[in-house]
């Protein structure tokens, strides 16, 4: 995800249907980037290095680009995900998996959902289908991330805080 610095500042919620949220987006201003489609991200290690370090490397395939990021450890917070990240859109991705794999990468984790992307000021939302149910991603300021749960009637949503990898981690 595209944000204002080098920290990623989101917050994953679980809802109870893609199709309830989808009209609350609209009603707050949000506008669709890409609609609903499928997403395929691997994890990627050297030896389990990256993962001792609480980091991880992925290559996202999503509308049509691939996206190599890096992700660092995780900031303590009762609430939100916040961790220092930095990625880039790649030109090719086999041939980004051919040169993870020439460095001595190897694939630890293969993650597929259906996603569509959304857009107001300085926030992203993402709206996921997985195996384990649906989710809202928020992602931006903390202030803009509260006000968006309060406005889109998600305040009391349940917050997921394990990432994606530990709940497709878990499915397998």
């Amino acid at each position: 995800m595209k944000h204002a610095g080098p920290m990623e500042i989101e917050i994953k919620v679980r809802i109870p249907s893609l199709a309830l949220v989808r009209p609350r987006l609209e009603q707050a201003g949000f506008s669709l980037v890409h609609p609903q489609g499928p997403e395929t991200s691997i994890l990627w290690d050297q030896g389990g290095a990256l993962g001792a370090q609480g980091s991880a490397l992925r290559l996202r395939r999503y509308a049509g680009t691939a996206t190599l990021t890096w992700k660092g450890m995780r900031v303590a917070d009762p609430r939100l995900k916040i961790r220092p990240e930095v990625e880039t859109e790649v030109a090719d991705g086999e041939a980004m998996e051919a040169i993870l794999a020439a460095l001595g990468f190897a694939p630890t984790l293969t993650m597929v959902k259906s996603r569509s992307l959304w857009a107001r000021g300085e926030l992203e939302a993402c709206l996921d289908e997985t195996p384990f149910g649906c989710f809202l991603e928020l992602e931006g300021p903390r202030t803009a991330i509260d006000f968006a749960l309060a406005e889109l009637g998600l305040g009391d949503a349940p917050v997921e805080l394990r990432g994606y990898a530990t709940l497709f981690g878990a499915t397998e």
